[in-house]
């Protein structure tokens, strides 16, 4: 009976947890809390930068939230080191090359946006939402730190 009754609670601990996982992944996230997660990345890169990109990459801790994600790259070669874990195909691609689906390039912008001490808005290009493949309108929050550039994007409605 208490097995019975412990199987029970751990199953609707579980449920509970897992519906507050889906809800919170399904959020849109706002300017503003892009440019509140981009100040954790950066914070967190300048006391772990090691195991804050391990992070990023599995989307642990802060580092993902509805649908807004950090993304990090090289400031040297432009090679992607993290991001969102759905978009793990990036990691190594060089930043400067991507474009949306309708041909405009907006990497350039990206990886010249990354200046320590500053932080740079990109918009008007397209990319799909985590877990989607249909290109929404994206702009992103571009920053420097130490020999990465990172940002944190967010889907205007």
């Amino acid at each position: 009976m208490v097995r019975a009754f412990l199987i029970g609670a751990v199953s609707a601990v579980a449920l509970t947890l897992s519906t507050d996982s889906f809800a919170q992944q399904s959020q849109t996230g706002t300017a503003q809390d892009a440019q509140a997660m981009l100040t954790k990345t950066v914070a967190a890169l300048k006391a772990d930068k090691t195991n804050t990109i391990a992070m990023i990459n599995k989307g642990e801790g802060v580092f993902l939230q509805g649908d807004i994600y950090p993304f990090c790259f090289q400031t040297t070669d432009g090679k992607v080191v993290a991001t969102a874990p759905q978009l793990q195909k990036f990691v190594g691609t060089d930043i400067r090359t991507l474009k949306d689906p309708t041909g405009r390039v907006f990497g350039p912008e990206l990886f010249a946006a990354a200046k320590e001490g500053k932080i740079t808005e990109v918009g008007g290009y397209q990319f799909p939402k985590p877990g989607t493949d249909t290109p929404v309108p994206k702009v992103s929050f571009v920053t420097a730190v130490s020999d990465l550039g990172c940002g944190v994007g967010y889907f205007p409605k």
